[in-house]
């Protein structure tokens, strides 16, 4: 015999949603009488209304007679339903619902699923120079906008990554970065577009990360960015990057133009090791590589040949207007660092080797620079190359925080190979060696908003008449930054 124990149980469950509504609607048995159906029927249209639709009418036999318990059991059952629905559907939208968020990295949209992001940052650095020695005349004490970037980044799908940031501080605008990655793994990404050649470890850093104002002696070899395809990774649990790439070439410490200058190709690397990151000990922040790029250059002008600067981005060397690039251009950078609690230290030695010809006369010329950036954070937060000094104490004024504070010093040297004078460089004009060293003080009074004071004092050897020396070049730079 078949027992119908479905519907029975169904029914059951109704009639146990109907002594629940009652019991949910009505006061105690103690205080006061059990409701009646109409009442209860009364109260279920009522949820009915909440639920987001108007309840159907029931048939009654007469104008007065009241609803049944089986009417009420058949609206229950509806109502269970309609709320499965609705939270079924309400579960749904969450899954598809995109992520927005806003903090102090910037601003982002992600899809539900993770795969496609857009994220929104900014850099703003405003300076103010003052020079007390050494600098030619047209040099004058100026505050100016040294950065204004905006930049959208993202992912687009699991595959492609993109970014795009422009430059408009300056008389015009300019892009700085423009590229798309296609990611097959981690261990291989292809990198299309403008970005940083992988030579010089400084110049791989972040401006908004940097230690001091300008960057070191060392970056006026190391070329900028430059446009062409990398391929990059990492590997080894990321314990060691690589990356390889054929670009149009870039001239020393300048970003490519937007076109191949002079028809041929260079080809730039770098492997990095860190061989203890992720680890407990002591040399977990260490790091050190080596950079390098080969490739043929030739012709004249700005875009093909060097002009080096100080850090206080005053010219002190150029060849003459007679001298062609002629043939290979290499260069090599052995780097590292070593972050450890608060203490910081990134050092690196850089050699530009360029053939050269003026008239009749070919020469292959070297010049290198070094430098070392101690920096040491008074407050206690860690140091880092790859981001900001986040205050454990954000500056609160009357609530006791007063943000982080570094100090930072920096040594470092660029000499001029000794062939170049006087046929390919006028020594009355241009130095032999500049040797600079840098004070500093870094206030970060959030993870976003930074205030520097740096003294810069560089020194030479030649570049004035009759062959004496170029007076010292001495200033003091100051720096608000907006990172974010």
């Amino acid at each position: 015999m078949r027992t119908h124990s479905g519907p029975r149980k169904r029914k059951g469950s109704g009639v146990a949603i109907l002594g629940a509504l009652a019991c949910s609607l009505a006061l105690p048995v103690s205080a006061q009488r059990q409701p009646t159906v109409q009442e209860l029927l009364q109260r279920l249209e009522a949820l009915e209304r909440r639920v987001g639709e108007a309840p159907a009418t029931v048939a009654v036999e007469g104008d007065s007679a009241p609803a049944t318990l089986g009417d009420l059991d058949q609206r229950l059952r509806i109502l269970e339903r309609r709320l499965e629905l609705q939270q079924e559907e309400a579960a749904t939208r969450a899954k598809e619902a995109p992520v927005i968020a806003v903090n102090d990295k910037g601003a982002s949209l992600k899809s539900a699923n993770g795969d496609y992001e857009v994220k929104i940052r900014g850099l703003i650095q405003g300076d103010g120079r003052f020079f007390s020695s050494g600098v030619p005349s047209g040099t004058y004490d100026t505050f100016l906008l040294r950065t204004a970037r905006p930049t959208i980044e993202g992912t687009l799908g699991k595959w492609v990554g993109f970014r795009f940031t422009p430059e408009f501080a300056g008389d015009s605008a300019s892009i700085v970065d423009a590229y798309a990655d296609l990611k097959f793994s981690p261990a291989a990404t292809v990198r299309l577009g403008k970005f940083t050649s992988p030579v010089g470890l400084e110049r791989l850093q972040s401006s908004s990360a940097l230690s001091d104002i300008e960057r070191a002696l060392p970056s006026e070899l190391a070329p900028n960015r430059d446009i062409g395809v990398q391929l990059q990774g990492e590997l080894a649990g990321s314990k060691v990057s690589y990356a390889i790439g054929v670009f149009n070439g870039t001239v020393d410490g300048r970003d490519a133009v937007t076109t191949n200058p002079d028809d041929e190709f260079e080809v730039a690397g770098r492997l990095f090791v860190e061989p203890f990151k992720d680890d407990a000990g002591f040399w977990s922040g260490l790091g050190f590589g080596i950079g390098g790029s080969v490739g043929d250059t030739a012709g004249t002008g700005n875009n093909i040949l060097p002009r080096y600067r100080t850090p206080g981005q005053v010219q002190f060397f150029n060849y003459r207007s007679a001298v062609a690039a002629d043939g290979k251009r290499t260069r090599w950078s052995p780097q590292g660092y070593f972050y450890r609690n608060q203490f910081g230290l990134l050092a690196e030695y850089i050699a530009s080797k360029q053939e050269l010809q003026v008239g009749a006369t070919s020469a292959e010329l070297e010049n290198t620079a070094w430098q070392a950036t101690a920096s040491y954070v008074l407050t206690g937060e860690d140091a880092s190359y790859r981001g900001v000094v986040k205050p454990s104490k954000p500056f609160s004024p009357g609530k006791g925080g007063w943000g982080a504070w570094e100090l930072v010093g920096r040594y470092g040297e660029l000499e001029i190979d000794d062939g170049a004078f006087p046929l390919f460089a006028d020594p009355v004009v241009s130095a032999r060696r500049a040797k600079a060293w840098t004070l500093g003080v870094n206030w970060y009074l959030t993870s976003n908003l930074k205030l520097v004071v740096n003294y810069l004092d560089t020194q030479f050897e030649g570049g004035a008449a009759a062959g004496a020396d170029r007076d010292d070049e001495k200033a003091v730079f100051s720096r608000l930054q907006v990172a974010f």
